[in-house]
């Protein structure tokens, strides 16, 4: 298959010999581009067919549809959520299940005992019929043993139990399981009823042919003009995370969700293998949240009265990811910059005023530590954490911030960014060996690397001061600044694979020469700045 998809992209077209195997081929005759194309519909295995429709064994086979909906460049396409809609539309006309799965492109099963832990909640005669849909983790298979890019174990094992007492975890996507009526926009009564049966005798009057070409204009691009659909029916549309807010309109209508987390991972994925990947696909979750906060479906307002206060807050919780960037951009770089001055931020040593502060950083960290190993994670990993919760909030989520500041304000357009899950053989060697991947230039890299250098000037700046200084230089250093010296210090440990990248890798994931100079000249400019203007 790979070999003759390499060849129709050599030629420019499906060759006759593969053409005449498969009719399939005939219906991309109008393929213009991947945004320029009918609908391509092709029924690979009709589930009515009792002949037909079976495996080697003699055993039924589900009814198997291939489709490509309809883009044309004038229309706008609305990206995954405008894909799943084009799905639920064609498979109501086909088969009418009343129970949908939807999973990322890079996901499959590990679990098939899935599909009966979800019917068991939705048929369930006490609680069954108030629930709109079964969420299992975003679980991937190619985690480090440390996980170099961090993970979301303390999200999947954590906080997703957490809200799932308060009504029902938040849609994320992937791996999840609704009820059709339910993301088609029907309001929850308690007289909603858990019957999961359904007429699987739907079309048998049709023909293949005749139900394809009956069901493709289900997916043309001008079907949902003047409908509803990305409004109150189906995903809606208008945010890069159309899943969160389409689960908060579904818990808003009356609905709840239950959070299924079995011992044996249900759905399994692909992380992303290298660091610009990973703070990528976290900007696009952090400013499709952020989005979500500043518009009319924002949980503050929208969802007001209409779930609980602790579902509420738990929405808020990942709405407002993206300004975290603020405190820790302070956090980050003020108490460097001042500890090269020689100006005290923080109570002396001697203070009670130093308690809160001293119960705050003790509290937190212990805390993350135990949780964190509590979810059978390890030591490095949890490290490892933390690294990865520092770079996401000084460039994914700040550069998540600006862009939808600026979008609010009409200076920016929304876009959904595909985050690459594929590596090349050396990236995935690298990546085994939990070596941190860097790769081209990017500005999200060069941010990363001046905060780096910048506390590494800073550091470096007031040690030279204090030994010229002398003893008394440091004792003084001790009872006013210990707690800036620590930061500073902390932030330079965390640091040390960026430092690493940028002058002492020789390996083609190292950190690239412009990015270094850049860095090197924006960090010490600073430095030397906000010294002189003491």
């Amino acid at each position: 298959m790979e070999n003759k998809i390499e060849n129709a992209v050599k030629l420019g077209q499906v060759s006759d010999q593969v053409r005449s195997k498969h009719k399939g081929f005939s219906q991309w005759d109008s393929y213009s581009s991947r945004r320029d194309h009918d609908t391509i519909l092709q029924i690979v295995i009709d589930g009515r067919d009792p002949i037909n429709a079976t495996d080697n064994e003699g055993c039924a086979l589900p009814t198997l549809v291939y489709l490509a909906r309809e883009k044309r460049p004038q229309y706008h396409h609305n990206f995954k959520a405008g894909a799943m809609n084009a799905l639920i539309r064609v498979s109501s006309y086909i088969s009418n299940g009343k129970l949908l799965l939807n999973v990322d492109c890079d996901m499959y099963s590990n679990n098939s005992l899935a599909i009966r832990d979800t019917l068991c909640f939705l048929m369930d005669e006490e609680k069954g019929h108030e629930l709109a849909f079964v969420q299992f983790p975003q679980n991937f298979k190619n985690l480090t043993k440390n996980e170099l890019y961090a993970s979301l174990r303390v999200i999947n094992e954590v906080e997703a139990h957490g809200v799932d007492g308060y009504g029902g975890p938040l849609y994320v996507g992937t791996g999840c399981f609704h009820r059709r009526d339910t993301l088609c926009g029907r309001k929850f009564s308690k007289d909603s009823k858990s019957d999961m049966k359904w007429d699987n005798r739907k079309r048998e009057e049709l023909g293949i042919h005749e139900l394809e070409e009956n069901t493709k204009g289900l997916a043309s691009c001008t079907f949902e003009e003047n409908t509803q659909w990305g409004k109150e029916m189906g995903l809606k549309y208008g945010c890069p995370v159309e899943d969160i807010i389409t689960g908060l309109s579904i818990h808003c209508r009356g609905w709840k969700s239950v959070y299924c987390n079995p011992a044996r991972e249900a759905f399994l994925g692909l992380a992303p293998a290298t660091l610009p990947h990973i703070l990528v696909q976290h900007k696009r979750w952090s400013e499709g949240n952020f989005h979500i906060f500043l518009s009319k479906y924002s949980p503050a307002w929208y969802a007001y009265g209409k779930i609980r206060l602790g579902h509420q807050l738990g929405y808020l919780r990942y709405s407002l990811w993206a300004s975290n960037c603020l405190a820790t951009l302070v956090y980050s770089t003020l108490p460097s910059l001042y500890l090269l001055r020689g100006t005290s931020l923080f109570p002396q040593m001697s203070s009670p005023w130093l308690i809160p502060f001293a119960y705050v950083i003790i509290g937190k960290y212990t805390w993350s530590f135990v949780e964190f190993l509590w979810c059978d994670g390890t030591i490095l990993g949890w490290w490892n954490e933390q690294r990865i919760w520092l770079y996401q909030r000084t460039s994914s989520y700040l550069f998540a911030f600006i862009d939808t500041i600026l979008f609010s304000i009409g200076y920016s357009n929304s876009a959904f960014v595909i985050t690459a899950k594929v590596a090349d053989e050396d990236v995935s060697k690298r990546y085994e060996k939990e070596i941190m991947e860097f790769g081209a230039s990017s500005p999200m890299i060069t941010i990363l690397a001046t905060f780096a250098l910048l506390n590494l000037c800073c550091f470096a700046g007031f040690v030279l001061e204090e030994a010229i200084a002398g003893s008394k230089g440091i004792a003084k250093a001790y009872e006013t600044m210990s707690l800036q010296v620590l930061l500073c210090g902390v932030l330079i440990l965390i640091n040390l694979p960026l430092y690493q990248g940028l002058y002492l890798r020789k390996d083609k994931g190292k950190m690239p020469s412009s990015v270094a100079y850049k860095s090197m000249v924006i960090a010490v400019f600073s430095c030397v700045c906000f010294k002189l203007s003491y």
